[in-house]
């Protein structure tokens, strides 16, 4: 089977902006994707940097965008990548690039140590060893899954944008810990993650879970965590107004009331951060999307408030 690879390629000793090349080579019915890279570097370019180790998807070192999407290059097999014999490979995204694939992980494990990925025992010398629930640890155990590849970083639209954000591989590994019944300072911790740069930065847009090769689902870890730091009061915060503001308003009518939710998130009594909404409203009038002060109820809404109120129900008794 014959192939083509587009590579990537930026060398900073020689490049001065990144440049694709192409390598047409051979290939097994079932080699995967770093099967043929290393086949290029090994007949045709030895120059060629990129990170590979275990080839079993348990490493996560060869975490790489191909065609596009953050994979691991080792579990992905080039008949499911190069339907019509093209495979675009590029360093994964979010991260600086060091050679041509090669990205500096520097970034990222700041952020993973930034959480303190320990746990946290009793002040007290235990008086005999501590046995975990399962029932506790079966939560626990998905986001043990994780090999710390860096594939949803790659593509977390919030990094991308702001690279002070924790990032969704470093708040899926705090909830390891704040799910482990043995840890004992998770008052700390939460409080810690509700602060700027955490789990209320997240914009829900969903590629980490995508992006993630063993099903981490590193979002609904950072949605774990925002319902942990609610329970332990941690409710002054923007982001805890805005999903409340949300949930009342498609309670209320049926669909969101999107004046009252801005309003509602900075809080009614917040006069400096309405004030500042007043240039943003000024140009969401000016091209027509200003909110109606006057919303109507849909069609439908008793039905959608008998849900909400069957949800909260089941919420108080479990």
């Amino acid at each position: 089977m014959q192939v083509t690879y587009r590579i990537k390629r930026f060398d900073p000793e020689v490049d001065k902006t990144p440049r694709f090349q192409d390598f047409t080579l051979q290939v097994g019915e079932n080699d995967s994707v770093l099967d043929g890279m290393i086949k290029i570097r090994e007949e045709q370019d030895g120059s060629l940097a990129l990170r590979c180790s275990c080839r079993a998807a348990i490493c996560g070192s060869c975490a790489m965008r191909v065609n596009g999407e953050p994979r691991l290059m080792c579990k992905t097999r080039i008949r499911d990548a190069a339907p019509e014999g093209l495979v675009k490979v590029e360093p994964m995204g979010n991260l600086p690039v060091v050679k041509d694939l090669v990205v500096d992980m520097g970034p990222f494990w700041q952020k993973v140590r930034a959480v303190k990925p320990w746990l946290e025992p009793p002040a007290a010398k235990p008086e005999r060893e501590y046995l975990a629930p399962n029932e506790a640890m079966r939560e626990v155990v998905g986001v043990v899954a994780c090999i710390m590849c860096g594939a949803c970083v790659s593509d977390c639209t919030v990094w991308e944008v702001d690279p002070n954000f924790l990032g969704p591989a470093a708040l899926a590994k705090a909830y390891r810990f704040v799910a482990d019944p043995r840890n004992t300072d998770n008052d700390e911790r939460l409080k810690s993650l509700t602060e700027y740069t955490g789990i209320w930065d997240c914009t829900h847009c969903f590629y980490c879970v995508q992006a993630c090769p063993k099903d981490v689902a590193p979002m609904e870890r950072i949605l774990a965590l925002r319902r942990e730091a609610i329970k332990h009061g941690y409710t002054d915060h923007n982001g805890v107004r805005h999903s409340d503001s949300f949930a009342q308003s498609v309670k209320d009518s049926g669909s969101l009331n999107e004046g009252r939710l801005a309003v509602e998130t900075q809080g009614y009594l917040n006069l400096p951060a309405l004030i500042g909404l007043a240039p943003v409203g000024l140009r969401a009038l000016k091209a027509g999307k200003m909110p109606s002060p006057l919303h109507h109820k849909r069609p439908g809404a008793s039905q959608v408030k008998r849900i909400f109120n069957e949800l909260e129900k089941e919420e108080k008794t479990t």
